[in-house]
């Protein structure tokens, strides 16, 4: 069966994951990670440009399909070797959160829908992915679309 999750990164976080074909979560741990199967759909989530920046994005920053194997560790050096998994990025565009909010089940009826991200990783339903999809206009929507 097929899962959908929103993974919560800083948009220059995700666009290093974008370009290196990889997601990385929760800091590099890799727990979370495990919960994720092969060929299931991934979007990113970024409440900010950068990490630990103040100015707001909420937007969906990314979109894909998570590939086969283990999550992995990566040398980013300083000691820094965060867990990660291998990722098919589609082309899609950034997209607010804002018009969707009352739309996605995850968020639809809530104030706080912030507070849903704090943990770096959330299972979603096929709807709220295909929503996700349509919105960001990814390039291959077949790809994604929730089966």
């Amino acid at each position: 069966m097929t899962g959908y999750w929103i993974a919560v990164a800083s948009a220059e976080h995700v666009r290093l994951g974008l370009a290196g074909g990889f997601m990385q979560v929760c800091h590099g741990k890799a727990g979370p990670l495990r919960r994720i199967r092969a060929g299931d759909g991934i979007a990113y989530y970024s409440p900010t440009e950068t990490f630990g920046g103040g100015e707001r994005l909420q937007a969906f920053t990314a979109i894909g399909r998570v590939c086969g194997g283990e999550p992995y560790r990566a040398d980013m050096g300083a000691g820094f070797r965060p867990s990660r998994r291998d990722v098919a990025w589609l082309a899609a565009s950034e997209a607010s959160i804002k018009p969707l909010l009352d739309r996605l089940e995850l968020t639809s009826g809530r104030l706080n829908w912030g507070h849903l991200f704090r943990f770096g990783l959330v299972a979603v339903s096929a709807h709220d992915f295909t929503l996700i999809s349509q919105a960001m206009s990814a390039c291959a929507p077949d790809a994604v679309k929730a089966a």
